[in-house]
């Protein structure tokens, strides 16, 4: 039988079938790597479980990882939502990373600004949002409390997955779109017998025929270990103008002469914020 990974928490699983029943289920063997929206072949074991056999073929795999491991988020997604909010503070870095993960893996990419109903807020939110407008990445604002629905439209025809820090807003998101998502977490933390994390493993959850969500723990960092140099200069969207122009093949983009980037972000037309962020981001791949 083959069916859909709606819910994953640690070893645990819970798989929808083509009919709409669900079966809790197992990797086979020691080691696993299933995310949630996995398409996966598994064998019934009973009435209620079953094991996983092998995983289909993605279409995309959003994951962050570090030195020591990687933490699969979701696979195969169409979007991803980077949830901020006018308050608390957002961090620009943790957004700028779910962007170069989204990029690597062809994931188009909308920035929600929620708690937009905070208006002293709102103006400092939107001029730190404002770069990331200017190189054509979608911004929506909205309050989860009150207009939810403003995102509905975005979302059909996909699958989405809802990415953030903690205290964003992605639970008041998640239950305003889908009134009955608190019962199915209720039904799936039961599957998995972990009521007490309902809210550390990703969850799929079906808005219509064709379109779902996932809602995913909150963040409080995203490492790119997976990612090489290379691959993170071209998930700067604005830096690909320039990459194979300096002097330098293996040009650091740091102090060497003739590098275009440096060049570049000198003459504005790159940000010093983003530029910092990346050199943040490859000084720590090096190990400096």
């Amino acid at each position: 039988m083959d069916g859909r990974v709606i819910a994953a928490h640690g070893r645990q699983y819970v798989v929808e079938l083509a009919d709409g029943s669900r079966l809790s289920c197992f990797p086979r063997g020691k080691k696993s790597e299933i995310a949630c929206g996995d398409r996966v072949d598994i064998q019934r074991t009973s009435d209620d479980q079953g094991v996983v056999e092998a995983i289909q073929p993605r279409t995309s795999l959003l994951y962050r990882s570090n030195e020591i491991r990687q933490k699969l988020i979701a696979a195969n997604v169409d979007q991803i939502l980077i949830v901020v909010a006018t308050e608390p503070g957002f961090s620009d870095e943790l957004v700028t990373r779910a962007l170069l993960a989204a990029e690597s893996e062809e994931i188009e990419p909308l920035i929600v600004l929620n708690k937009c109903d905070l208006a002293d807020k709102l103006p400092a939110a939107r001029q730190r949002l404002a770069v990331l407008a200017g190189l054509g990445y979608r911004v929506i604002e909205l309050s989860a409390r009150d207009h939810a629905e403003d995102l509905r439209p975005w979302l059909v025809g996909k699958t989405s997955v809802l990415v953030g820090q903690s205290g964003m807003g992605k639970s008041t998101l998640v239950n305003a779109l889908i009134p009955e998502a608190q019962a199915a977490t209720r039904e799936i933390s039961q599957a998995l017998d972990s009521g007490k994390h309902t809210t550390t493993h990703a969850t799929l959850y079906h808005l219509d025929t064709t379109s779902d969500l996932i809602d995913s723990p909150g963040l409080q960092e995203f490492g790119l270990g997976h990612l090489d140099r290379q691959e993170i200069e071209l998930a700067f969207r604005e830096f690909r103008p320039y990459l194979g122009q300096c002097r330098f093949r293996d040009c650091r983009h740091h102090r060497e002469p003739g590098c275009a980037l440096t060049a570049a972000l000198a003459e504005g037309r790159i940000d010093a914020g983003r530029f910092a962020i990346y050199q943040r981001i490859v000084g720590l791949h090096n190990g400096s």
